[in-house]
């Protein structure tokens, strides 16, 4: 029978008659979840353990898991020993292959019919029976559904996960299954996969012994579930939490058959009270894993309704919710070990209570292992125009980049046909696929998230992933040369040809110091965690308009007056954009917010120069909805732009969505370090409309901290420079437009692109001017141009001026900052 509506809360099961838990209450060889710590790993393995040790220690601060009772390795090791299993096991395993598909398959069958066709010796069913009438009497339900999960001894380690090596059975009832789901865990010990991962990583057989934990379902199956991370899976940054989230029972999202949604939130302002949900992404969430109510199956999978798919699977409060309970868990955890330990979690909401729970916690065993000594990059050698068009496109997994010959593989029985070398390409993977993905170059999959089975183990073998394509199977061949570059951002790209790349790498220990900031460039929020990597100061320049044009897509004046457009094709695509948003303005403000605020958060707590949209009306026309609100201006590179758009009656409104998508950032997530920048103000009195402007929308120059900067790309921001420090606080010296300005060239003409040189006498002039200036106003100055890491020299001439900062591109960074010290220390 499933537990009803008048049961008691699944969080609120009946105590036990001692509450002190002796182990002497049940028999040797159970154990209640309740009575278990970290400690108790060599007795019922690392999942049961942390179970416990969770039930113990956390409940107290909130975190809710639910109960049951762990068979202890001795209850699995009587059983081997009483039917004499040992013997004929080793025997199987004398000439196992574990490279030889076939051989593996026919020794890990073997060992598996062998165990359960042994019956358990009488005493260990009656005391799986004894636990199981325990945890129904605790819920007030007879039969009460429970979860049967192994837990290997030499499971869940810090450097080593067995995620998924030995078996799991959900929505089992009544004392006859429990006992069946038990012995069929017992024989999951010698799946084909657990064999091969153990002998893989030099762990004996025969001295792993199996604990199966009996624990209460969450209904999910009615909610949702899924998995979450304590740190970002793809870069190691430490500062994020990665929850991921689809309908229906977990195991969809584990085994990667579903795509799910993903939020990711930021740690240290979400423990000072903060709503830091840096990022959401919808996924399909196409089908969701249930109860199957009678027809002998446990569980089916059903469609989800399209309404449901288009939605998200979490409310905020419960993806905050999430966030902070892995905080708790990897706050605990780190302090049992002694040492920063990043968590693997997964998570249920059951659909009766409304409760969230946390099913399973493990240590994170790929991102915490990596050192950060070494800063290795891939890149692509070929540029971005000359590159073949990608055949297939998913979320890259792991920033590197792998080729070789795609082979197409339907389903596992296919897998012998696998050679070394070769990328994967298949519909998901599970850990059955395991032996074959050691030896793949690449791996390519049409189904799963960022947290799917494919994706972890990708990580753990250290290939590339492009994970939920869709279609991969259908658009690649085997044979296909292919190229799997996940080094360009959070989308993996899959190129129909082999294409050549380099891997940099760089001793991060063997960075000298430097007196002048060296700052960072940053565009794209998909490269920040990755890029905060990259030893330097903070971030000089962060462009909105990269967001603009490549997140959101839509000119902010269609949102505003969405019902005034006139294109009806351009309507219907701007309203497919916005689907999740009722009113159309939010999209804009959300989706700005988030960008600024990943950037933002990656470099954390250090000063991050945000500047606002500075976008040319020829280039804001080709924003959706764009030509109906842009004027045609002959010269737009000296027309409409930065300052004189924000407070111009006609756009005023749209750069008010700027300003409450920066308010967001600044107070809802408390990223502070955020530095407004407005681009070409060209008289002081604009700058103080822009400032009023702000204020209007709740951002006043010197509360709470703020500050905003101005560029100087305008010979009058240098001539002015006295007035414009009245009511700055600093200045980056955008050296395109100055030296552009200055020398009254257009840098996008070809005939006049020989006189283009910032090196000019003239812009170096004006450039140690505005320098002098602002040292003696007390106001910070740097500059964000391409010129410092083109030209050694200007790098010289910028340090003998005394410039505060230098913002370069990250590809060039490391390269300058090692010459900036050497001026540095030459100049002493």
């Amino acid at each position: 029978m499933l537990q009803n509506k008048t049961a008691p809360a699944l969080g609120t099961p009946q105590p036990i008659e001692n509450p002190n838990l002796e182990r002497s209450v049940t028999s040797p060889f159970l154990l209640p979840f309740e009575a278990l710590g970290i400690h108790d790993i060599p007795c019922v393995g690392g999942k049961n353990a942390s179970l416990g040790e969770m039930i113990q220690q956390l409940s107290r601060q909130g975190v809710k898991v639910p109960t049951g009772f762990a068979t202890t390795a001795d209850a699995y090791r009587y059983f081997i020993h009483q039917a004499g299993l040992d013997a004929k096991l080793r025997k199987i395993f004398l000439d196992l292959d574990v490279e030889d598909v076939a051989n593996l398959r026919e020794r890990g069958k073997l060992a598996r019919t062998l165990i359960l066709e042994t019956p358990f010796p009488e005493e260990l069913s009656a005391a799986i029976a004894l636990g199981y009438q325990q945890l129904c009497d605790r819920y007030q339900t007879p039969n009460v559904d429970v979860a049967v999960r192994s837990s290997a001894t030499a499971e869940d380690l810090p450097d080593a996960s067995f995620a998924g090596q030995q078996e799991t059975y959900l929505n089992v009832h009544g004392v006859k299954g429990v006992v069946d789901a038990c012995h069929r865990c017992f024989a999951s010990l010698f799946t084909d996969r657990a064999i091969s991962y153990r002998t893989i990583n030099g762990f004996d057989h025969f001295e792993v012994a199996l604990s199966v934990g009996v624990q209460k379902m969450v209904r999910s199956d009615l909610a949702t579930s899924g998995v979450m991370f304590s740190i970002d899976t793809e870069t190691g940054f430490k500062n994020a939490v990665l929850i991921t989230a689809a309908y229906g029972l977990g195991e969809n999202v584990v085994q990667g058959v579903v795509n799910p949604d993903e939020y990711v939130v930021f740690k240290p302002t979400l423990s000072q009270g903060c709503r830091p949900i840096l990022r959401k992404q919808l996924g399909s969430k196409a089908i969701k894993m249930v109860y199957d109510v009678g027809g002998g199956k446990l569980t089916k999978n059903l469609s989800v309704p399209v309404p449901e798919q288009k939605i998200f699977a979490l409310s905020d409060d419960d993806v905050l919710t999430l966030a902070r309970w892995a905080c708790i868990i990897e706050a605990h955890y780190s302090a049992v070990r002694g040492m920063p330990t990043p968590m693997d979690m997964e998570w249920g909401k059951d659909g009766m209570t409304g409760e969230l729970f946390i099913l399973q916690a493990r240590p994170e065993t790929v991102q915490s292992q990596n050192t950060g000594s070494t800063l290795r990059n891939y890149r692509l050698t070929m540029t971005p125009a000359a590159r073949p068009g990608p055949a297939v496109t998913g979320r890259a997994v792991g920033a590197l980049i792998g080729q070789g010959r795609a082979r197409v593989i339907s389903d596992a029985t296919s897998m012998a046909e696998f050679q070394a070398g070769e990328v994967l390409v298949t519909e998901r993977t599970d850990p059955d696929w395991e032996p074959i993905m050691k030896r793949a170059s690449a791996i390519v999959t049409n189904q799963g998230g960022r947290t799917c089975h494919a994706a972890i183990i990708a990580r753990e073998m250290g290939i590339p992933a492009v994970v939920g394509c869709g279609d991969a199977t259908a658009k690649l061949a085997t044979g296909q040369l292919v190229t799997v570059s996940c080094a360009e951002g959070e989308e993996g790209l899959v190129y129909p040809a082999l294409l050549d790349f380099e891997i940099e790498e760089t001793k991060l220990g063997e960075l000298p110091p430097t007196q002048t900031q060296i700052l960072m460039n940053v565009g794209n929020p998909a490269e920040a965690f990755g890029l905060a990597a990259i030893p330097c100061d903070g971030v000089g320049l962060a462009r909105l308009e990269f967001i603009i044009a490549n997140q959101i897509k839509v000119h902010p004046l269609a949102l505003l007056r969405y019902d005034e457009l006139e294109d009806g094709e351009e309507k219907r695509a701007i309203a497919a954009q916005t689907a999740l948003y009722p009113n159309k303005p939010d999209f804009f403000v959300d989706q700005l917010a988030q960008g600024m605020a990943t950037i933002a958060a990656a470099f954390y707590p250090k000063p991050v120069v945000v500047r606002l949209s500075d976008f040319k009306s020829n280039e804001y026309a080709n924003l959706l909805g764009g030509r109906q609100f842009e004027p045609q201006e002959e010269n737009p590179m000296i027309g409409w732009r930065g300052a004189s758009r924000y407070y111009g009656p006609s756009y005023r409104a749209a750069f008010g969505l700027e300003c409450k998508a920066l308010k967001q950032v600044r107070e809802t997530m408390g990223l502070t370090n955020v530095i407004p920048m407005i681009p070409f103000c060209r008289t002081p009195q604009e700058g103080e409309k822009v400032l009023a402007e702000m204020a209007q929308h709740g951002l006043v120059r010197g509360e709470h901290g703020l500050q905003v900067y101005v560029m100087c790309e305008i010979p009058s921001n240098v001539i002015l420079a006295d007035q414009f420090c009245d009511i700055f606080d600093g200045f980056s010296i955008g050296s395109n437009d100055l030296t552009q300005l200055t020398l009254g060239l257009d840098r996008d003409s070809a005939l006049v692109a020989d006189l283009f040189d910032e090196r000019n006498g003239a812009v170096k002039a004006l450039i140690a001017q505005v320098i002098a200036t602002a040292k003696r106003r007390d106001r910070k100055i740097g500059i964000c141009g391409q010129a410092p890491s083109d030209y050694p020299e200007f790098s010289r001439f910028l340090v003998e001026q005394g410039i505060n900062s230098i913002s370069l591109n990250p590809d060039s960074l490391l390269q300058t900052r090692i010459a900036v010290a050497e001026l540095e220390q030459s100049g002493r």
